[in-house]
């Protein structure tokens, strides 16, 4: 069986920092896994997960995410002062964004029809708002641990290292990992019981959020740095207002 594929399209994907995951639909070999753990075993895993992404509203930091090493971006974030940069490299190409307040920053040698190269202006009301980057709480992670959490089915802590199941139909569409179905529109039935492993630092704060390939998908992994680190973003010079070919090629691609 062929491995899942890495789908990144011109703009859409990786100007917003999803990372867009199609999985095969064939039969799998492997028995889907029986969730195991108590419903208080769980809960008390889960909250230590959410508890642990709490700097994100408070502090600065760094998320390195990847799929597979095909697809790999680095985000330094400052919610307090509101600025951020992020530069996301594929195969095809390189992206890299700047943020300051609500200036919207984009620069890219992935050549999306119509848009040439050179920085760029976007106007943030014209981004699709599931993916609109945004310094607002609940919207601010460019990981998309949040929707990570939300789909775990399963979870049992050991000291700083969290273990479990999460059900991968429900992590859903944003920004940061995002996960939609191969040709077929469907995962696989054993998607629905996917493991990871996640770590916690000395502070309790979520350091490390991994998925190893399985179900149709590559390895993926989210890891968190850098806290209180001061970021300084540059207003690039000479950038043009993206040209209007942008915006309908932001947001999921096929």
């Amino acid at each position: 069986m062929r491995r899942a594929a890495v789908a990144v399209t011109a703009a859409g994907a990786v100007l917003l920092l999803l990372w867009s995951v199609g999985a095969r639909t064939e039969d799998e070999p492997t028995p889907v896994p029986t969730a195991s753990g108590d419903a208080a075993t769980t809960a008390n895993a889960t909250a230590l997960l959410r508890s642990g992404t709490e700097f994100i509203d408070r502090t600065s930091f760094r998320v390195d995410s990847d799929i597979a090493s095909q697809v790999t971006a680095r985000i330094h974030t400052d919610v307090v002062h509101k600025r951020a940069v992020a530069v996301l490299s594929a195969a095809n190409g390189v992206i890299e964004i700047r943020m300051i307040d609500t200036e919207l920053y984009m620069t890219s040698t992935l050549d999306p029809a119509g848009v040439g190269r050179g920085w760029m202006r976007l106007d943030p009301v014209r981004v699709p708002s599931d993916f609109a980057p945004s310094f607002a709480a609940g919207r601010n992670d460019p990981g998309g641990s949040a929707r990570l959490i939300d789909a775990v089915v399963s979870a049992q802590a050991d000291g700083s290292h969290i273990t479990g199941t999460l059900d991968v139909n429900r992590i859903g569409i944003g920004i940061g990992l995002s996960f939609r179905p191969g040709p077929g529109g469907s995962f696989p039935e054993s998607a629905r019981s996917h493991a990871f492993h996640a770590s916690l630092d000395a502070e309790g704060r979520l350091v490390s959020f991994l998925m190893p390939a399985a179900d149709g998908l590559p390895n993926a992994s989210l890891r968190y740095s850098d806290f209180g680190v001061s970021l300084e973003v540059i207003r690039p010079e000479g950038a043009v207002a993206a040209p209007d070919a942008l915006y309908p090629q932001l947001g999921v691609g096929g």
